[in-house]
């Protein structure tokens, strides 16, 4: 197997597994959620993993194109943040020196992005075209960039926690979830039971930046303390199952009010990857 069709595996894996997790407010195979369905999911990863695992394009050229290969494929925008997450990931993969890890080779990616990468970037989002993201006084990403892309998600991190990621080398996954998954699948042996945990934890600790511009701060506290009486009940469950009411009353509540914690999806869906790159090394 080449090095390319291993991390198309390990990439179409994440996010098959994060759509089995049932994620209350999310799309899951146990609800579709804000005019989107699995099966629009399924294919944005098919479509996309070619582009985003690419090792002839750059950073920025496989962020663009596997959003190109999204919007191809399904007409809206399912997976900008997975793939904004993902890329660098993938670049780290190819970049990374014998000896290195993951998280070391994606601190040197991070950290050598160029003007160029943000153009292909900025061209991405602007296609993509997501609610209430890229608009800002020092860089509108529907004009030409004139930093470095992660100068540009410098600018962004204060309300976007995936621009956040590029800021602080990916703390809150290297750190934080993908601990909590490793954790939970030693309990559980199940990856989507372990993919709901890291859900559920990151939710609870961090606010969803895709709630927070569409609704500010007013619902932040109250899923964080729903978000963690669910991770105490995982912690307590025999099985899945019993949790099944639960979370379906807290998807309907979750969706009768918009909520949808977009943002913490995507950064399951990297976590699930960093676990399966790590793997692969």
């Amino acid at each position: 197997m080449s090095a390319q069709q291993a991390l198309i595996e390990a990439y179409q894996r994440a996010c098959q597994i994060e759509l089995q997790a049932f994620k209350p407010g999310n799309v899951s195979v146990y609800s579709p959620a804000h005019d989107m369905t699995v099966e629009d999911f399924i294919l944005s990863a098919a479509g996309s993993a070619d582009s985003v695992s690419n090792p002839a394009y750059s950073l920025g050229e496989k962020i663009y194109y596997a959003v190109k290969a999204t919007r191809d494929a399904v007409r809206c925008n399912t997976n900008l943040g997975i793939i904004l997450l993902a890329a660098p990931l993938m670049q780290a993969y190819y970049q990374r020196q014998t000896g290195q890890s993951l998280r070391d080779s994606l601190q040197v990616v991070l950290a050598n992005t160029t003007l160029q990468d943000a153009e292909w970037a900025f061209k991405a989002i602007t296609l993509a075209a997501p609610g209430g993201l890229g608009k800002s006084e020092q860089q509108d990403v529907n004009q030409a960039p004139e930093v470095t892309l992660l100068e540009a998600m410098q600018i962004a991190s204060p309300k976007d926690r995936i621009a956040l990621q590029y800021t602080n080398g990916f703390k809150d996954i290297f750190d934080f979830s993908v601990l909590q998954y490793n954790r939970a699948f030693v309990l559980s042996g199940e990856s989507s039971w372990s993919a709901l945990s890291v859900f559920a934890e990151l939710l609870a600790k961090f606010p969803d930046s895709h709630i927070e511009r569409k609704f500010g701060s007013q619902y932040s506290e109250w899923i964080a303390a729903e978000m963690a009486t669910l991770c105490e009940a995982l912690n307590n469950a025999g099985t899945l199952d019993e949790l099944v009411p639960m979370l379906h009353r807290l998807d309907q509540t979750f969706k009768a009010k918009r909520i949808n914690p977009g943002t913490t999806a995507d950064l399951t869906v990297a976590t699930l990857l960093v676990v399966f790159l790590e793997k692969l090394i």
